[in-house]
């Protein structure tokens, strides 16, 4: 029995986006996938999601037009990954504005510290989600840092068609 309706064919713009991005799974995927974690073992250990759950929202995001199969070499081995598609990447700008919305809503666990979404390209942490807040210029996902301390990493975003090996 379905969850919910089907919404492809409605008028409502808000719901068609939903249709396609409205399960969280879809979002965490592509979040990973623009931190250039697109191959399944990566997405799945770091998702804790399963095989058979992960190979479904893969293959729907494909068809759906949000990732690519991707061919990356590993050693001497040809393997397929997944990469963002511009679609995918324009996400970047939710994902950025859901991240500060939890920042600021939501209770941090006592192990937890701020994330800075640092923008490349002028070196400033910013506060919004398309535009840099400090210098004022337009965001891709290549000119992106997500900084996560309880990680002690900064992930360099990718843009669209990029699969990073491991």
């Amino acid at each position: 029995m379905p969850l919910r309706s089907d919404w492809s064919e409605a008028l409502c713009p808000v719901q068609r986006a939903l249709e396609v991005v409205g399960d969280p799974w879809v979002l965490l995927i592509v979040r990973n996938v623009l931190h250039g974690n697109g191959r399944f073992e990566a997405l799945r250990a770091s998702l804790g999601i399963s095989e058979a759950v992960l190979s479904r929202r893969l293959h729907g995001m494909v068809e759906a037009g949000l990732l690519t199969r991707a061919e990356y070499s590993s050693g001497n081995r040809t393997r397929w990954g997944y990469a963002a598609t511009e679609a995918a990447a324009e996400l970047l700008p939710i994902l950025q504005q859901l991240a500060l919305w939890g920042e600021k809503h939501t209770p941090l666990p006592a192990a937890g510290a701020h994330m800075a979404m640092v923008h490349e390209t002028c070196g400033s942490e910013t506060r919004q989600g398309q535009i840099c807040s400090t210098c004022g210029e337009a965001m891709a996902s290549e000119e992106m840092i997500w900084v996560k301390p309880w990680k002690g990493s900064r992930d360099h975003l990718v843009g669209p068609g990029v699969v990073v090996p491991g």
